[in-house]
């Protein structure tokens, strides 16, 4: 089976580095981008099967990224990766049609969120226990 092909987004250069280094062993990783004008485009370009794309962006903010992706047909799954954990952000990320939402305060959760994802699950840090197992909320 082919390695998953990765597209990571983050303003931050040094996250950038460390997605590149922590995600590389399971996934492969075909581009790396700074700001959010250039999604669109890149994702058209390189086909990634999964945009881990952080919410804050310098230039734009990332629920307008994956709108616009949404809306040009891109099929590559949208997981957000963010220091934003208020439930109102993760909601509007599922809104949008993204398949994962990680805080960045858990980034060790960003390999199994991407895995969910490409098996046609949804990571939502609403749901998911600290053992790994989903939890219904009231």
């Amino acid at each position: 089976m082919p390695a998953t092909k990765l597209l990571l987004v983050d303003d931050n250069t040094a996250i950038l580095d460390s997605l590149a280094e922590m995600l590389a062993s399971d996934f492969l990783i075909v581009g790396r981008l700074s700001n959010g004008a250039e999604v669109s485009q890149q994702a058209k370009n390189l086909v990634p099967d999964v945009i881990v794309l952080d919410v804050s962006l310098e230039d734009m903010n990332g629920f307008d990224v994956a709108s616009e992706l949404r809306d040009r047909g891109c099929p590559a799954k949208v997981v957000f990766l963010s220091y934003h954990e208020m439930p109102s952000f993760v909601r509007r990320a599922f809104e949008l049609g993204a398949r994962g939402y990680v805080y960045k305060s858990q980034m060790a959760d960003l390999t199994k969120a991407i895995h969910i994802a490409v098996a046609g699950g949804v990571y939502n840090p609403l749901t998911w226990s600290a053992s790994g197992n989903e939890i219904a909320i009231p």
